[in-house]
């Protein structure tokens, strides 16, 4: 008889003790850097519109230099050249008029637009 009544006190520990111990242990120190076994957790599918926000484009119409120099691989020749070719119709105009090659095109081309020029 005394089994039978160990088995719901035994349920009963673990349903109370399941939720403690799967809750991540509250850091007590005061440093910035996370555990080194921990990993931040990541979503398994991401949205399409959170690949290409709006806020990582730059307008090659209008701009500065430096603005264009933040892109990667951009040298401060480049960001000059696409300062001068203005106005662009489109990005790929940076390609049809020699101002940058196929590959450096291809490193960034998602994350230009070419908005309309106030000239």
């Amino acid at each position: 008889m005394l089994q039978f009544s160990r088995l719901p006190i035994a349920i009963l520990a673990l349903t109370i003790a399941g939720p403690v111990l799967a809750a991540e242990p509250a850091s007590t120190t005061s440093t910035a850097q996370p555990p080194a076994t921990t990993a931040p957790a990541q979503p398994t599918v991401m949205p399409s519109a959170a690949v290409a926000p709006k806020a990582a484009t730059v307008d090659i119409n209008s701009a500065s230099a430096t603005d264009l120099k933040a892109l990667p691989g951009m040298t401060d020749a480049d960001a000059a050249k696409i300062v001068q070719g203005r106005p662009y119709k489109d990005p790929a105009d940076l390609v049809s008029k020699k101002v940058l090659s196929d590959t450096e095109f291809g490193k960034i081309k998602d994350r230009l637009v070419a908005g309309h020029s106030k000239s």
